[in-house]
């Protein structure tokens, strides 16, 4: 099978529609008419599908449910899709291409799904037990929006087979799980990473009620969310604690909660010194990651200091924010070209002989 100029168009007409699709579900917008592509009925029974993700996953409440297909969903437009695909050729026979995907915030695997199809390739999806019917359900849409793609769209709950590469992300003990597996085929293997913030002691309240964003969003399980801040050497952490009071509510997450509640305890016991407003533990460290319901934080004396830093965990970083990086408030909102842990995706699957 090849996919020629006109296939390629239809497929970011089909997507582009989803993302009109997917902003509205984002929005909580009622139904507007036949407009949107589907049923009043369809409507309702995706939107009762969003409400009922807490029940499976109790990180997946219906805001970061809404919060990731707005994100995902802005990116779906014909311009933006065509920019990003131009200067690849598609003119080839279309690959099998499994993707292994994540659970840990809402619909993560869907760049990669959208990389394998609009290189013309066809996916085999092997959903996370922890995020299993969210995209099944955008699939039903395109096959509405574009009938062929049911020749290109397969999802596995079992052991996946017939396939001519892999994509996989998990975990860092994933990886030995791949490698043991799948290293044969080609492939992307992605594991743990995590994103750091830094500082310089200019920054407003405002832009610290942003940053709070790239801390809390999708309770911070996210490789882009930042859990780790560079700090002046006389930084007040009073300013980041007033800033990021507007994200509070997460404590009332149970699952955030629970995990707030057992570091806490834990670094209590070792009489470990922290930092405490209730509903996140700050701690001054220079480890990269920190665990759920924790933040992270150490000073530098100079610029130097910064650049050793990310010199020295640059295989673990998936994003900078702030010091003219990433602009605070924007770590969860990638472009299409912000490919995970810098490997150019579309490029990958473009090169599959």
């Amino acid at each position: 099978m090849y996919i020629c100029g006109v296939e390629k168009i239809k497929i970011e007409f089909a997507f582009s529609r989803l993302g009109k699709l997917m902003t509205h579900f984002g929005k909580s917008n009622d139904w507007t008419g036949f407009d949107l592509g589907i049923t009043k009925e369809e409507h309702s029974n995706f939107n009762e599908l969003i409400s009922r993700q807490k029940h499976y996953n109790g990180w997946f409440t219906e805001d970061m449910v809404r919060k990731s297909l707005l994100s995902l969903g802005g990116l779906l437009t014909e311009n933006q899709l065509h920019n990003w695909t131009a200067e690849y050729d598609y003119h080839r026979e279309a690959k099998t291409v499994a993707v292994i995907m994540a659970g840990n915030i809402p619909l993560v695997g869907f760049h990669d799904f959208l990389s394998v199809l609009m290189s013309g390739n066809k996916v085999l999806a092997k959903l996370s037990s922890e995020d299993k019917y969210l995209l099944p359900a955008l699939a039903d849409f395109l096959f509405v929006f574009d009938p062929e793609l049911k020749e290109r769209i397969a999802f596995s709950e079992g052991r996946i087979s017939d396939f001519d590469a892999v994509i996989a992300t998990g975990s860092d003990s994933s990886s030995s799980y791949f490698e043991q597996y799948f290293s044969s085929y080609p492939h992307i293997f992605r594991s743990n990473r995590t994103s750091i913030a830094i500082l310089n002691g200019n920054e407003s309240n405002k832009d610290i009620q942003l940053l709070a964003n790239d801390i809390f969003n999708y309770y911070g399980r996210g490789c882009r969310n930042v859990s780790h801040l560079l700090l002046p050497r006389s930084y007040d952490l009073n300013k980041v604690f007033e800033g990021i009071v507007v994200m509070g509510d997460v404590i009332h997450n149970k699952k955030y909660g629970n995990n707030y509640d057992y570091n806490k305890a834990v670094h209590l016991l070792n009489q470990e010194q922290l930092l405490d407003n209730n509903f996140v533990l700050l701690k001054e460290s220079a480890e990269l990651f920190s665990p759920l319901g924790m933040l992270y934080y150490h000073f530098y004396d100079s610029e130097s200091d910064i650049t050793a830093y990310l010199e020295k965990n640059k295989d673990h970083l998936q994003c900078i924010v702030g010091n003219g990086h990433i602009s605070f408030g924007n770590a969860q909102q990638p472009s299409l070209n912000d490919y995970a842990d810098g490997v150019d995706t579309l490029k990958w699957l473009n090169q599959l002989k």
